[in-house]
């Protein structure tokens, strides 16, 4: 997807971003608002083994700085 490939070069990012246009992964990891047939922005930190260690939502999760917070607790574990 254009948009995440202009923000993973901009963030720099070594780590995959999702974008949920059907909200299929949003409802499968509760952010999915029914009503507004949308996901609640989130950031999901999840280790190597798949376990989920940070979970980001709302206007935090917006903020490349949150996310980039989040993603720096990874290296802790």
């Amino acid at each position: 997807m254009p948009t995440l490939a202009h923000w993973a070069k901009e963030l720099n990012a070594t780590y995959p971003l999702l974008s949920d246009h059907d909200g299929s992964v949003g409802q499968k990891y509760g952010v999915f608002i029914a009503q507004m047939r949308l996901d609640n922005r989130a950031t999901f930190v999840i280790d190597p083994q798949g376990k989920i260690i940070e979970i980001v939502e709302g206007n935090a999760a917006i903020d490349p700085a949150g996310a980039e917070t989040a993603c720096t607790r990874i290296k802790k574990h």
